[in-house]
């Protein structure tokens, strides 16, 4: 059984809690877009609430084979009109937790995948276990 990474030069989130993730060390706070090619930026999407279809259309310029979106603390499934331009180019898109959704990226950015993970943080709302302590990857 294979214990370590096939890729040791991409981004790799290491821990994430409510209000920030953090990828190589640095913490990052609000919604975050990470490519394993280029690295982490902001994601211009505040909360699901505001999601559009802009928002999924602003990813294309990565040029991800894959797109894992990273929901919040909740699965929820953007629209999918919002997904038809990145459908279009073949590009497909995965929705799952933001805990899962990291998780996922680190599998398939260290297989050496073009894959770009675009997350919506944790509330800081409610309770849970992710307030407990960091989440370490």
């Amino acid at each position: 059984m294979k214990l370590q990474p096939d890729q040791f030069n991409v981004p790799f989130i290491s821990a994430y809690e409510p209000g920030w993730i953090e990828v190589n060390g640095h913490k990052y706070t609000g919604s975050l877009v990470i490519s394993s090619v280029s690295g982490c930026s902001p994601w211009s999407v505040g909360q699901f609430e505001t999601l559009n279809a802009e928002c999924f259309h602003e990813l294309m310029q990565f040029n991800p084979e894959l797109i894992v979106f990273g929901s919040g603390r909740t699965l929820r499934f953007p629209k999918p009109l919002w997904l038809a331009g990145l459908m279009q180019r073949g590009i497909g898109v995965e929705s799952m937790d933001t805990p899962a959704a990291c998780r996922t990226y680190n599998i398939l950015a260290s297989e050496g995948r073009r894959v770009l993970v675009a997350l919506l943080p944790l509330e800081d709302a409610t309770p849970s276990i992710f307030q407990i302590s960091s989440h370490k990857m």
